[in-house]
Protein backbone atom coordinates (compact mmCIF):
# COMPACT_ATOMS: atom_id res chain seq x y z
CA UNK A 1 0.00 0.00 0.00
CA UNK A 2 2.79 2.37 -0.91
CA UNK A 3 0.29 4.75 -2.55
CA UNK A 4 -0.99 5.65 0.93
CA UNK A 5 2.35 7.32 1.50
CA UNK A 6 2.24 9.06 -1.86
CA UNK A 7 -0.15 11.68 -3.19
CA UNK A 8 -3.45 12.60 -1.58
CA UNK A 9 -5.40 11.12 -4.51
CA UNK A 10 -4.23 7.60 -3.63
CA UNK A 11 -5.40 8.00 -0.04
CA UNK A 12 -8.72 9.42 -1.23
CA UNK A 13 -9.31 6.45 -3.53
CA UNK A 14 -8.35 3.91 -0.84
CA UNK A 15 -10.23 5.52 2.07
CA UNK A 16 -12.96 7.20 0.00
CA UNK A 17 -14.99 10.10 1.38
CA UNK A 18 -14.41 11.35 4.92
CA UNK A 19 -15.86 9.16 7.67
CA UNK A 20 -15.68 8.74 11.43
CA UNK A 21 -12.79 6.25 11.24
CA UNK A 22 -10.49 8.92 9.84
CA UNK A 23 -9.37 10.03 13.28
CA UNK A 24 -7.50 6.69 13.46
CA UNK A 25 -6.11 6.82 9.92
CA UNK A 26 -4.30 10.13 10.25
CA UNK A 27 -1.57 10.87 12.80
CA UNK A 28 -2.84 12.84 15.79
CA UNK A 29 -1.61 14.93 18.69
CA UNK A 30 -3.00 13.97 22.09
CA UNK A 31 -4.68 16.86 23.91
CA UNK A 32 -4.43 16.10 27.62
CA UNK A 33 -7.12 16.90 30.15
CA UNK A 34 -6.43 17.93 33.74
CA UNK A 35 -8.12 17.28 37.07
CA UNK A 36 -10.49 18.08 38.59
CA UNK A 37 -13.12 16.74 36.20
CA UNK A 38 -16.28 18.81 35.84
CA UNK A 39 -19.38 16.59 35.86
CA UNK A 40 -22.78 17.64 34.65
CA UNK A 41 -25.55 16.80 37.12
CA UNK A 42 -27.16 13.42 36.49
CA UNK A 43 -30.85 14.34 36.43
CA UNK A 44 -33.23 12.15 38.43
CA UNK A 45 -36.00 12.70 35.89
CA UNK A 46 -34.97 12.13 32.29
CA UNK A 47 -36.87 14.03 29.63
CA UNK A 48 -36.66 12.36 26.23
CA UNK A 49 -37.52 14.61 23.27
CA UNK A 50 -40.71 14.00 21.37
CA UNK A 51 -40.53 13.64 17.60
CA UNK A 52 -41.83 16.78 15.85
CA UNK A 53 -44.51 15.68 13.38
CA UNK A 54 -42.77 17.11 10.32
CA UNK A 55 -39.83 14.76 10.89
CA UNK A 56 -41.97 11.64 10.97
CA UNK A 57 -45.14 12.28 8.92
CA UNK A 58 -45.79 8.55 8.41
CA UNK A 59 -45.19 7.57 12.02
CA UNK A 60 -42.39 5.13 11.21
CA UNK A 61 -40.41 5.80 14.41
CA UNK A 62 -41.56 4.34 17.73
CA UNK A 63 -39.76 7.04 19.70
CA UNK A 64 -36.92 9.55 19.53
CA UNK A 65 -34.35 6.85 20.26
CA UNK A 66 -35.38 4.97 17.15
CA UNK A 67 -35.21 8.11 15.03
CA UNK A 68 -31.65 8.66 16.22
CA UNK A 69 -30.56 5.08 15.74
CA UNK A 70 -32.13 4.69 12.30
CA UNK A 71 -30.35 7.84 11.15
CA UNK A 72 -26.82 6.72 12.07
CA UNK A 73 -26.49 8.67 15.32
CA UNK A 74 -23.71 7.67 17.71
CA UNK A 75 -24.38 10.21 20.50
CA UNK A 76 -27.16 12.64 21.43
CA UNK A 77 -27.12 14.71 24.62
CA UNK A 78 -29.44 17.39 26.04
CA UNK A 79 -28.21 19.49 28.97
CA UNK A 80 -30.11 22.29 30.70
CA UNK A 81 -28.90 24.27 33.70
CA UNK A 82 -25.93 21.89 33.90
CA UNK A 83 -28.26 18.87 34.26
CA UNK A 84 -28.12 15.93 31.88
CA UNK A 85 -31.73 15.51 30.78
CA UNK A 86 -31.12 13.03 27.97
CA UNK A 87 -27.99 11.09 27.02
CA UNK A 88 -27.95 8.30 24.46
CA UNK A 89 -25.26 6.36 22.61
CA UNK A 90 -25.73 3.99 19.69
CA UNK A 91 -23.85 1.53 17.52
CA UNK A 92 -21.66 0.34 20.39
CA UNK A 93 -20.59 3.82 21.47
CA UNK A 94 -20.47 5.01 25.07
CA UNK A 95 -19.58 8.17 26.97
CA UNK A 96 -15.84 7.51 26.76
CA UNK A 97 -15.75 7.06 22.99
CA UNK A 98 -13.86 9.70 21.08
CA UNK A 99 -16.18 11.20 18.46
CA UNK A 100 -14.88 12.55 15.16
CA UNK A 101 -15.55 16.27 15.12
CA UNK A 102 -14.91 17.46 11.54
CA UNK A 103 -15.83 21.17 11.19
CA UNK A 104 -16.89 21.42 14.82
CA UNK A 105 -13.16 22.14 15.13
CA UNK A 106 -13.60 25.61 13.62
CA UNK A 107 -15.16 27.38 16.66
CA UNK A 108 -12.34 25.96 18.82
CA UNK A 109 -9.86 27.73 16.52
CA UNK A 110 -11.91 30.92 16.80
CA UNK A 111 -11.85 30.73 20.60
CA UNK A 112 -8.10 30.24 20.58
CA UNK A 113 -7.70 33.24 18.26
CA UNK A 114 -9.68 35.33 20.74
CA UNK A 115 -7.31 34.28 23.50
CA UNK A 116 -4.28 35.10 21.32
CA UNK A 117 -5.69 38.60 20.72
CA UNK A 118 -6.36 39.07 24.44
CA UNK A 119 -2.81 38.00 25.26
CA UNK A 120 -1.33 40.43 22.72
CA UNK A 121 0.09 37.91 20.28
CA UNK A 122 -2.29 39.34 17.69
CA UNK A 123 -2.90 43.08 17.97
CA UNK A 124 -6.15 43.27 16.05
CA UNK A 125 -8.50 41.19 13.90
CA UNK A 126 -8.09 43.95 11.32
CA UNK A 127 -4.46 42.99 10.70
CA UNK A 128 -3.78 41.41 7.30
CA UNK A 129 -2.56 37.81 7.27
CA UNK A 130 0.70 38.96 5.67
CA UNK A 131 1.65 40.62 8.97
CA UNK A 132 2.29 37.05 10.11
CA UNK A 133 2.64 34.77 7.07
CA UNK A 134 4.79 35.96 4.18
CA UNK A 135 5.30 32.96 1.90
CA UNK A 136 2.19 33.16 -0.25
CA UNK A 137 3.02 32.55 -3.92
CA UNK A 138 0.27 34.81 -5.27
CA UNK A 139 -0.73 38.44 -4.57
CA UNK A 140 -3.73 39.74 -2.66
CA UNK A 141 -3.21 38.28 0.80
CA UNK A 142 -2.11 41.67 2.11
CA UNK A 143 -5.80 42.65 1.81
CA UNK A 144 -7.13 39.59 3.68
CA UNK A 145 -7.64 40.30 7.38
CA UNK A 146 -8.09 37.96 10.31
CA UNK A 147 -11.69 39.18 10.54
CA UNK A 148 -12.20 38.18 6.91
CA UNK A 149 -11.02 34.67 7.78
CA UNK A 150 -13.33 34.44 10.81
CA UNK A 151 -16.37 35.50 8.81
CA UNK A 152 -15.59 33.35 5.74
CA UNK A 153 -15.24 36.51 3.63
CA UNK A 154 -11.59 36.23 2.59
CA UNK A 155 -12.06 36.08 -1.18
CA UNK A 156 -9.70 33.09 -1.33
CA UNK A 157 -10.45 30.64 -4.10
CA UNK A 158 -11.16 27.22 -2.61
CA UNK A 159 -13.16 24.18 -3.66
CA UNK A 160 -15.00 23.09 -0.49
CA UNK A 161 -15.94 19.56 -1.52
CA UNK A 162 -14.64 16.25 -0.24
CA UNK A 163 -16.09 14.37 -3.21
CA UNK A 164 -13.58 15.62 -5.79
CA UNK A 165 -10.14 14.09 -5.20
CA UNK A 166 -8.51 16.93 -7.12
CA UNK A 167 -10.24 19.76 -5.23
CA UNK A 168 -8.73 21.93 -2.50
CA UNK A 169 -10.64 20.30 0.36
CA UNK A 170 -9.43 16.83 -0.63
CA UNK A 171 -5.84 18.10 -0.80
CA UNK A 172 -6.15 19.68 2.63
CA UNK A 173 -7.84 16.63 4.13
CA UNK A 174 -5.81 13.81 2.57
CA UNK A 175 -2.59 15.67 1.79
CA UNK A 176 0.63 15.41 3.75
CA UNK A 177 1.91 19.01 3.52
CA UNK A 178 -0.76 21.51 4.48
CA UNK A 179 1.58 24.48 4.54
CA UNK A 180 2.55 23.88 0.92
CA UNK A 181 -1.10 23.82 -0.13
CA UNK A 182 -1.92 26.97 1.86
CA UNK A 183 0.85 29.01 0.29
CA UNK A 184 -0.31 28.07 -3.24
CA UNK A 185 -3.80 29.50 -2.70
CA UNK A 186 -5.06 32.52 -4.64
CA UNK A 187 -7.22 35.51 -3.72
CA UNK A 188 -9.73 35.94 -6.55
CA UNK A 189 -12.40 38.20 -5.00
CA UNK A 190 -12.28 41.41 -3.02
CA UNK A 191 -11.88 40.41 0.66
CA UNK A 192 -14.72 41.34 2.99
CA UNK A 193 -17.40 41.67 0.34
CA UNK A 194 -18.84 38.17 0.00
CA UNK A 195 -19.42 35.10 2.18
CA UNK A 196 -17.98 31.82 0.95
CA UNK A 197 -17.44 28.86 3.28
CA UNK A 198 -13.80 27.96 2.96
CA UNK A 199 -11.76 25.65 5.23
CA UNK A 200 -8.55 27.37 4.17
CA UNK A 201 -9.63 30.36 6.28
CA UNK A 202 -9.50 28.27 9.45
CA UNK A 203 -6.20 26.68 8.52
CA UNK A 204 -4.56 30.04 7.85
CA UNK A 205 -5.82 31.35 11.19
CA UNK A 206 -4.35 28.33 13.00
CA UNK A 207 -1.01 28.95 11.28
CA UNK A 208 -1.11 32.56 12.48
CA UNK A 209 -1.82 31.44 16.05
CA UNK A 210 1.10 29.02 15.90
CA UNK A 211 3.43 31.61 14.40
CA UNK A 212 2.59 34.38 16.85
CA UNK A 213 2.55 32.34 20.06
CA UNK A 214 5.67 30.36 19.21
CA UNK A 215 3.87 27.23 20.38
CA UNK A 216 2.62 24.25 18.46
CA UNK A 217 -1.07 24.86 17.89
CA UNK A 218 -2.11 21.72 19.78
CA UNK A 219 0.04 22.69 22.78
CA UNK A 220 -1.42 26.20 22.95
CA UNK A 221 -4.92 24.73 22.65
CA UNK A 222 -4.29 22.23 25.43
CA UNK A 223 -2.80 24.91 27.69
CA UNK A 224 -5.45 27.58 27.15
CA UNK A 225 -8.68 25.62 26.62
CA UNK A 226 -8.76 21.85 26.98
CA UNK A 227 -6.92 21.66 30.30
CA UNK A 228 -9.13 24.43 31.77
CA UNK A 229 -12.62 22.98 31.33
CA UNK A 230 -12.64 19.93 33.56
CA UNK A 231 -12.66 17.59 30.59
CA UNK A 232 -13.37 13.97 31.44
CA UNK A 233 -11.09 12.51 28.75
CA UNK A 234 -8.11 13.49 26.61
CA UNK A 235 -8.89 14.60 23.07
CA UNK A 236 -6.91 14.24 19.88
CA UNK A 237 -6.29 16.52 16.91
CA UNK A 238 -5.13 15.06 13.61
CA UNK A 239 -2.24 16.52 11.65
CA UNK A 240 -1.00 16.18 8.09
CA UNK A 241 2.11 13.96 8.38
CA UNK A 242 5.02 13.02 10.59
CA UNK A 243 7.27 14.96 8.24
CA UNK A 244 5.44 18.27 8.65
CA UNK A 245 3.30 18.02 11.79
CA UNK A 246 0.80 20.72 10.77
CA UNK A 247 -2.48 20.37 12.67
CA UNK A 248 -5.55 20.02 10.45
CA UNK A 249 -7.29 22.82 12.28
CA UNK A 250 -10.21 23.10 9.88
CA UNK A 251 -11.63 19.69 10.61
CA UNK A 252 -10.08 17.19 12.89
CA UNK A 253 -10.59 17.47 16.63
CA UNK A 254 -11.83 14.27 18.26
CA UNK A 255 -13.28 14.01 21.78
CA UNK A 256 -16.08 12.53 23.85
CA UNK A 257 -19.52 14.02 23.24
CA UNK A 258 -19.86 15.10 26.86
CA UNK A 259 -16.55 17.00 26.68
CA UNK A 260 -17.66 18.74 23.49
CA UNK A 261 -20.69 19.84 25.51
CA UNK A 262 -18.37 21.51 28.03
CA UNK A 263 -17.01 23.75 25.28
CA UNK A 264 -20.63 24.71 24.62
CA UNK A 265 -21.07 25.48 28.33
CA UNK A 266 -18.06 27.82 28.14
CA UNK A 267 -19.80 29.87 25.45
CA UNK A 268 -23.15 29.81 27.26
CA UNK A 269 -21.32 31.42 30.17
CA UNK A 270 -19.75 34.16 28.03
CA UNK A 271 -16.28 32.55 28.04
CA UNK A 272 -16.22 32.18 31.82
CA UNK A 273 -15.50 28.81 33.41
CA UNK A 274 -16.57 28.71 37.05
CA UNK A 275 -15.16 32.16 37.76
CA UNK A 276 -12.17 32.14 35.41
CA UNK A 277 -12.40 34.01 32.11
CA UNK A 278 -11.04 31.56 29.51
CA UNK A 279 -12.17 33.23 26.28
CA UNK A 280 -12.62 37.02 26.30
CA UNK A 281 -16.24 37.96 26.98
CA UNK A 282 -16.42 40.43 24.10
CA UNK A 283 -15.07 37.78 21.71
CA UNK A 284 -17.82 35.34 22.73
CA UNK A 285 -20.50 38.02 22.48
CA UNK A 286 -19.34 38.97 18.99
CA UNK A 287 -19.24 35.32 17.96
CA UNK A 288 -22.86 34.89 19.04
CA UNK A 289 -24.16 37.94 17.18
CA UNK A 290 -25.12 38.78 13.59
CA UNK A 291 -22.91 41.46 12.05
CA UNK A 292 -23.19 41.16 8.26
CA UNK A 293 -25.04 39.33 5.50
CA UNK A 294 -22.98 36.12 5.74
CA UNK A 295 -25.30 33.09 5.50
CA UNK A 296 -24.39 29.44 5.11
CA UNK A 297 -25.85 26.84 2.73
CA UNK A 298 -28.86 26.38 5.04
CA UNK A 299 -29.37 30.17 5.23
CA UNK A 300 -28.07 30.53 8.80
CA UNK A 301 -26.09 33.70 9.60
CA UNK A 302 -22.40 33.04 10.14
CA UNK A 303 -20.02 34.74 12.56
CA UNK A 304 -16.55 33.83 13.81
CA UNK A 305 -16.99 30.17 12.72
CA UNK A 306 -20.41 29.80 14.42
CA UNK A 307 -23.88 29.61 12.87
CA UNK A 308 -26.06 32.22 14.57
CA UNK A 309 -29.86 32.24 14.82
CA UNK A 310 -32.09 35.29 15.09
CA UNK A 311 -33.25 34.14 18.54
CA UNK A 312 -29.70 34.23 19.94
CA UNK A 313 -28.97 30.51 19.66
CA UNK A 314 -25.77 29.38 17.93
CA UNK A 315 -24.36 26.10 16.73
CA UNK A 316 -21.23 24.47 15.39
CA UNK A 317 -21.67 21.90 12.64
CA UNK A 318 -19.68 19.05 11.06
CA UNK A 319 -20.19 17.38 7.68
CA UNK A 320 -21.74 14.12 8.89
CA UNK A 321 -24.25 15.79 11.18
CA UNK A 322 -22.07 16.69 14.15
CA UNK A 323 -23.56 19.49 16.26
CA UNK A 324 -22.92 21.59 19.33
CA UNK A 325 -26.09 23.68 19.72
CA UNK A 326 -26.50 26.40 22.36
CA UNK A 327 -29.70 28.18 23.36
CA UNK A 328 -28.84 30.92 25.88
CA UNK A 329 -32.50 31.74 26.60
CA UNK A 330 -32.97 28.21 27.97
CA UNK A 331 -29.40 27.69 29.22
CA UNK A 332 -29.49 24.64 26.96
CA UNK A 333 -26.84 22.55 25.21
CA UNK A 334 -27.62 19.90 22.60
CA UNK A 335 -24.88 17.70 21.14
CA UNK A 336 -25.29 15.25 18.28
CA UNK A 337 -22.70 12.98 16.64
CA UNK A 338 -23.20 10.38 13.96
CA UNK A 339 -21.65 8.26 11.25
CA UNK A 340 -23.90 9.89 8.67
CA UNK A 341 -26.57 12.55 8.48
CA UNK A 342 -29.24 10.01 7.53
CA UNK A 343 -32.47 11.48 6.18
CA UNK A 344 -32.80 14.16 8.84
CA UNK A 345 -32.35 17.93 8.53
CA UNK A 346 -30.50 18.04 11.84
CA UNK A 347 -30.23 21.80 12.14
CA UNK A 348 -34.00 22.16 11.95
CA UNK A 349 -34.71 19.13 14.13
CA UNK A 350 -32.40 20.33 16.90
CA UNK A 351 -34.11 23.73 16.85
CA UNK A 352 -37.44 21.95 17.36
CA UNK A 353 -36.02 19.76 20.14
CA UNK A 354 -34.69 22.86 21.92
CA UNK A 355 -38.22 24.32 22.05
CA UNK A 356 -39.36 21.30 24.08
CA UNK A 357 -37.13 22.18 27.07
Amino acid sequence: MTFLNGCHVGRYIWWNAADTKDQLRFPAYTIENEAPVFNFIESESEKAPGIPEQFDPRGKYADFDQLLEDNKTTAFIVIRNDSLLYERYFDGADRSQRMTGFSIAKPFVSALAGIAVEEGYIKSVDQPVTDFLTDFKHPGFDRVTIKNLLNMRSGIRFSETYYNPFGHAAKFYYGRDLQKYVYKLKVTKDPGTEYYYNSANTQILAMIIEKTTGLKFSDYFEKKIWSKLGMEYPASWNYDSEAHGMVKAFCCINASAVDFAKFGRLYLNHGDWNGTQIVPKDWVQHSMGIHNDSRDSEDYPYSYFWRVLDNGSVFAKGILGQYIYLDPSRNLIIVRFGKKRGDIHWSALIEEVARQY
